[in-house]
């Protein structure tokens, strides 16, 4: 079994001589986020919580409309090549969000109303955002 070496540390001159690094998928995810949240506050909606963590997943943004309560999963996607930010959202992520909603009322007192809607982006552009509401049928 040969041993494997360590990369060597780089020291804070070597690099800021590489120059900057390049933005991470996610620092992109949060800007998208905020962006997510300022568009629906501005169309009435009142954030609640962000990046709300459970075992099942991540809901990126819960809100308020009204009395009901909104489960919004935001998506970036800058290339169509494997699917728009629309059709990123599979089954799969449609049953961890709808477990880690689950567990998120759970621990409330009342349980309100509440949907599931999406805000998704081709670009970091908050003009560019499209809000779907009602994106996953919570009924089953």
């Amino acid at each position: 079994m040969s041993a494997q070496r360590r990369p060597k540390r780089e020291s804070a001159p070597e690099r800021a001589a590489r120059g900057p690094l390049p933005v991470s998928r996610g620092a992109d995810g949060a800007s998208a986020e905020s962006l997510a949240a300022a568009y629906l506050e501005a169309r009435g909606l009142a954030i609640v919580a962000r990046n709300v963590r459970s075992r099942f997943g991540e809901i990126d943004l819960v809100a308020r409309d009204g009395a009901t309560l909104v489960f919004v999963e935001v998506r970036l996607r800058r290339s169509a090549a494997y699917g728009g930010a629309a059709e990123s959202i599979t089954r799969a992520k449609q049953a961890r969000l709808l477990a880690a909603a689950r567990l998120y009322l759970s621990r409330l007192a009342k349980e309100p109303p509440c949907r599931f809607d999406a805000v998704l982006f081709d670009a970091l552009d908050a003009s560019r955002a499209t809000w779907h509401r009602d994106v996953i049928d919570a009924s089953s």
